[in-house]
């Protein structure tokens, strides 16, 4: 690949790019300058090398034994813009999701205060249609562009999106890269209580400055996951290093010195006893990748 303009490097340390702060290296992580660039990337790569994409680590678990063939880590100086024009505001998906609430705010766009308390980037948002406080990305999103494992660039509307609770119906090994979110304009000080409002949830209801990886699991058809997590017993359990959050039982911290291995552990653990308890299968909501060690 001698055009290759972004870095490249080998057997890289994942941990300190998640937020649990635990996992094993990447084989390769690959930093692209671009789009053009990932895509030329892509286009040169052996389809037989396989691809992880990294955000911001807000919602993964990277297990011990790192992941092999090439993971992906767009950055905010080629993937972080975000731009706002009439209704419509335009991000990178490298972009933290705070940030798009931010700039939507400053220009008086109203619809898009829920991402101000989701604790990713965009490329997250819209491979897990990603939520909080009323409001989904499938709600505001009018297209999303990627890069597919070919090469090619692709662009989806809302419906090509295939959107349903916690994800997205697009091909895995699409890359996405930018995308447009239509909102509605709006009284500035309205926009900003409701901003303030997510803000002081999160604060009092939330362990978000512990080492976490947000919401653990998904809810349930008419159930609220954390009640479920509370009533099996399960505040305040730990594995090792990990443990539920006395909190907010729908999240798992690392108290210090967990491992990969821990926290996965005790989400399994936890998932047995809800099942136990109330006959009811939890489904993961955070990511989980790489070797067993």
């Amino acid at each position: 690949m001698p055009d290759l303009r972004g870095r490249m490097l080998a057997n890289q340390p994942l941990a300190p790019l998640t937020w649990f702060r635990v996992g094993g290296p990447a084989q390769v992580l690959f930093t692209p300058a671009d789009e053009d660039d990932l895509a030329y990337f892509l286009s040169k790569l052996p389809g037989d090398i396989p691809v992880y994409v990294v955000g911001v680590g807000s919602n993964l678990i990277v297990r011990d034994g790192g992941i092999a063939g090439v993971v992906i880590r767009l950055s905010p100086r080629g993937f972080g813009h975000v731009t706002a024009e009439k209704d419509v505001i335009t991000a990178g998906t490298a972009a933290l999701d705070k940030r798009v609430a931010e700039a939507a705010a400053a220009a008086n766009i109203g619809g898009l205060e829920f991402y101000f308390g989701i604790p990713g980037s965009i490329g997250g948002a819209l491979r897990m249609n990603a939520g909080a406080n009323g409001g989904e990305t499938k709600d505001v999103l009018v297209e999303a562009t990627g890069i597919g494992r070919d090469g090619r660039k692709h662009v989806f509307d809302n419906a090509g999106m295939q959107f349903v609770y916690r994800n997205s119906g697009v091909d895995p090994s699409v890359i996405f890269t930018s995308a447009k979110f239509r909102g509605s304009i709006t009284d500035p000080a309205a926009i900003r209580a409701c901003m303030d409002e997510v803000q002081q949830h999160r604060e009092s209801a939330q362990p978000i400055r512990e080492k976490t990886g947000g919401s653990t699991f998904k809810n349930p058809p008419g159930y609220s996951a954390w009640k479920l997590v509370d009533a099996a017993g399960c505040r305040g359990l730990r594995v090792g290093g990990a443990q539920v959050s006395e909190m907010h039982c729908n999240f798992l911290i690392n108290t210090g010195n967990a491992t990969a291995t821990d926290i996965e552990q005790l989400g399994e653990t936890v998932r047995a006893r809800v099942l136990a308890q109330s006959g009811i299968d939890l489904h993961w909501e955070i990511k989980r990748v790489g070797i067993v060690l």
